[in-house]
């Protein structure tokens, strides 16, 4: 094997490696943009409407709105037994229209405000499926690309071990004729030593 063809398979070596590289270094850029959108998505803007009835289904769904309620209910029932100018006498007729509306105004107030979150739930769960496809179409890139490579590292393996097949029938011919011209050397030497032990 010459040093040029051991040069041109360690530049193929080298060309695969490098490839393997710039695969592996894209696949990953690609990764890191996916994540960065990920963990930094894009604010939305929202309507005054939208913003509004977010933060009354926030404050609606609170201990602080819970205590503040039931703290002005009961003062409210306190004030009208106790108090001598009573506004709303027993069975509190007023405090029931009062709860009535809150209940009539705040159901769809949440309601609007549950439907933006389910769309951005179904949003959200658009998102993850458009990004498990994309990874198994990367994997499916990734394998279909290696798989290449590894045909043209066998392929460069297997015109190595030829060569190297080559060489070791050079050597062993070489081998076998240098034999042969000791054996037939050795047999030279045997006759002459024949021929001069016959003569004395």
């Amino acid at each position: 094997m010459s040093d040029l063809d051991f040069e041109k398979l360690l530049a193929r070596n080298t060309e695969h490696l490098s490839k393997l590289h710039d695969i592996v270094q894209q696949t990953l850029m690609e990764e890191e943009s996916l994540v960065n959108k990920l963990l930094h998505p894009e604010k939305e803007t929202l309507t005054f409407s939208e913003n509004l009835s977010d933060r009354i289904a926030r404050f609606g769904g609170s201990w602080k709105f819970i205590i503040l309620f039931c703290t002005t209910m009961i003062g409210w029932i306190i004030f009208n037994i106790v108090s001598p100018f009573k506004i709303d006498s027993y069975p509190f007729t007023f405090l029931n229209l009062l709860l009535s509306c809150v209940a009539a105004l705040q159901a769809p107030i949440i309601m609007m405000s549950q439907n933006r979150q389910s769309e951005k739930d179904r949003l959200k769960t658009d998102n993850d499926y458009m990004i498990n496809l994309k990874a198994e179409l990367e994997i499916r890139s990734l394998h279909q690309k290696i798989n290449i490579m590894m045909q043209d590292q066998s392929k460069t393996i297997l015109e190595s071990q030829s060569m190297q097949v080559q060489h070791m029938n050079e050597i062993s011919e070489k081998a076998f004729k240098i034999n042969k011209r000791q054996t037939e050397v050795i047999e030279e030497l045997i006759i002459k030593v024949n021929l001069l032990s016959v003569k004395s």
